[in-house]
């Protein structure tokens, strides 16, 4: 698959649930580190599950300036390091609060 086809697919991904993509890079962050997080069968705390987001996103990211070079004749770097952060933010924070925290401890323990 090519850049351009990955390009459209996400404008295509964009266009069809009306969010932008700062909120898609959000949104994809979240969703890779908890079901990482939950196919691993890994807690929350564990390295693995933000890892997987980061090499997603920097492969993705990747991907992004290979199009953005191709295009424009130039890297793009402001808008690439954006993405990182959008798409790292939130499952490091939560990272975080599992490390250094009990607060989402009884996260994915049965009540019974």
């Amino acid at each position: 698959m090519d850049v351009f086809t990955v390009d459209a697919a996400k404008l295509a991904i964009v266009a069809a649930t009306g969010l932008s993509k700062d909120t898609l890079h959000v949104y994809v962050g979240l969703a890779i580190f908890l079901g990482v997080a939950g196919l691993a069968r890994r807690p929350l705390r564990s390295l693995v599950p933000w890892l997987a987001v980061l090499v997603v996103t920097c492969v993705g990211e990747v991907v992004d300036m290979r199009h953005n070079l191709a295009m424009h004749g130039t890297l793009l770097w402001q808008g690439s390091v954006h993405d990182l952060f959008n798409t790292l933010f939130w499952p490091t924070v939560m990272l975080m609060l599992a490390r250094c925290t009990r607060m989402l401890e009884s996260l994915g323990k049965g009540n019974a």
